[in-house]
């Protein structure tokens, strides 16, 4: 197995024990505040990148290009992504269901909010076309049924997998430039014959 690929595996698991020390620990609103845990997600996603990266070109005997480093960094990113993703879409069916129906209880009650002041009623319809010639109670029905799709198991799984994936791209670009023009600038390789300098 590649070292990339431990890097992303070791920090996938990283992740998710730090996510069910969170599930088992926390109490009311706090557990369903989801700005910490997801920075630390898209830090241990760079960091498995940095890491894998950073030791695989260490033990590099020739030269590579950039497409070959921003491949190797993808070793750790994409499967970080694909076992996060797949552990989402599980916590969220299995393991704590009860935060998506909460996350959904607060939006409708913030949807009801909403519907009944007329003013921002007016709005709403103004804004979208297809909401002029509906009632108040099949604007109701229609922003409820996009909420129930967004706040699913399945939209976690895709979202998760899309942003990631996207991350892993820019994060692998980022460090390529960063590692090639800083840190093995002046790095050589050895062979069984010669050394050559890495730009």
């Amino acid at each position: 197995m590649k070292i990339t690929v431990k890097f992303g595996l070791g920090f996938a698991a990283l992740w998710i024990t730090y996510k069910m020390i969170l599930f088992y620990t926390l109490t009311g609103e706090a557990k369903y505040n989801l700005e910490i845990p997801i920075l630390i997600n898209v830090m241990c996603l760079l960091l498995s990148m940095a890491f894998g990266l950073y030791v695989s070109k260490r033990r590099q005997t020739s030269h590579t290009t950039a497409l070959d480093d921003i491949k190797s960094s993808m070793t750790a990113g994409v499967p970080y992504t694909l076992i996060i993703s797949v552990f989402l879409y599980l916590y969220y069916t299995s393991i704590d269901p009860e935060f998506n129906r909460h996350q959904l209880a607060e939006s409708e009650i913030q949807l009801d909010k909403l519907l009944d002041n007329p003013d921002q009623l007016k709005d709403l319809k103004s804004s979208n076309a297809e909401f002029e010639i509906m009632t108040k109670d099949e604007i109701r029905s229609q922003l409820k049924s996009n909420q129930q799709a967004m706040f699913s198991a399945k939209s976690a799984l895709t979202i998760s997998l899309l942003g990631m994936l996207i991350l892993s791209t820019i994060n692998s670009i980022f460090l390529t430039v960063v590692y090639r023009k800083l840190v093995f600038r002046n790095h050589f390789f050895r062979d069984s014959n010669s050394e050559v300098l890495d730009k």
